[in-house]
């Protein structure tokens, strides 16, 4: 994918850069060949190194403060995760052209799940749940705290403010009405757990149909388990849906929170892409569809009772 054009002051990488920083930090690979690829992410530029290699460069100062978390903490998580990671093959050090750390990983072959149109939604409902399961029980012990790592309550002002920005794409008031309900869930009853917290569909990769890798961890740390339920209406498709909750073991109130994540991240996803990166809206729009749906589904089945 082509740069985030809403981010104008981001660097111009290319392949002579790529090429340099390789040769002068990472002799062994030098002579390999480099090229860009696409990317379904905004916080990164790609490029394939040889054939089991990738070279991930930072487009902001944000996402370069994640290199170092990522090469602490991979490592020590990968051993108890069910499914492939990214996994750190060596840092890079900021250099003319790059002005922050980046990284060299080990390649994992892999297709993004279709948004809305997966071939296999049981498999991957189940695959995505036990996942999320094996990675929730991980030791939280010293694991700093998550990108998204605050209550849903603090997100209330922003996410006010994207419905505001997206009325005319997106109904205010039902938008509002599946908010709201979201703010009323109880808070967590027990202590942060690591999640991924950014589980959307440019942060897994599919081969045969099943999810064999989760990548990107930028955000991730510790926090709130329902923060990884957003994959509910990110990924998993609403005939899914139910066998993802019921691996998770999920209550109420934990399910309410996670639809409130999911909700106030594409709204605010929409509002910040809808001109700039189409894949990134196209996602938002049919997020927060599936979450109206689901809320007006469920007003009217208690109207029923």
């Amino acid at each position: 994918m082509c740069a985030d054009s809403s981010r104008p002051d981001q660097p111009d990488f290319d392949d002579s850069l790529v090429l340099r920083l390789i040769a002068a930090q990472f002799p062994r690979w030098d002579g390999l060949p480099v090229r860009r690829i696409g990317s379904a992410g905004t916080s990164n530029v790609m490029y394939r190194l040889g054939e089991d290699m990738v070279v991930r460069l930072p487009r902001t100062a944000g996402a370069a403060e994640d290199v170092e978390k990522e090469h602490t903490w991979l490592p020590r998580l990968a051993p108890s995760l069910p499914l492939a990671v990214p996994v750190p093959l060596g840092m890079g050090a900021p250099d003319e052209g790059c002005p922050w750390p980046w990284s060299v990983y080990r390649w994992i072959e892999g297709e993004i799940p279709a948004v809305g149109a997966v071939t296999e939604p049981l498999r991957l409902a189940s695959d995505l749940a036990r996942f999320v399961t094996a990675l929730h029980r991980i030791d939280p012990a010293d694991g700093p705290p998550s990108y998204r790592g605050e209550p849903l309550a603090e997100r209330d002002a922003e996410t006010r403010a994207a419905i505001a920005a997206v009325r005319g794409a997106v109904d205010p008031d039902a938008a509002e009405a599946a908010w709201d309900e979201a703010l009323r869930a109880p808070d967590p009853d027990g202590p942060p757990v690591w999640i991924h917290a950014d589980l959307q569909p440019g942060n897994m990769l599919l081969a045969r149909d099943r999810l064999c890798a989760v990548i990107d961890f930028g955000c991730l740390g510790l926090g709130d388990p329902a923060v990884d339920l957003l994959a509910a209406w990110y990924v998993v498709p609403d005939t899914a849906r139910p066998l993802f909750r019921t691996a998770l073991n999920v209550d109420d109130a934990t399910w309410a929170r996670g639809r409130g994540w999911a909700l106030s991240v594409a709204l605010m996803e929409l509002s910040h892409y809808r001109d700039t990166n189409p894949f990134m809206a196209r996602v938002a729009r049919h997020v927060i569809t599936e979450i109206l749906h689901d809320h007006s589904t469920a007003r009217a089945g208690i109207r029923r009772r």
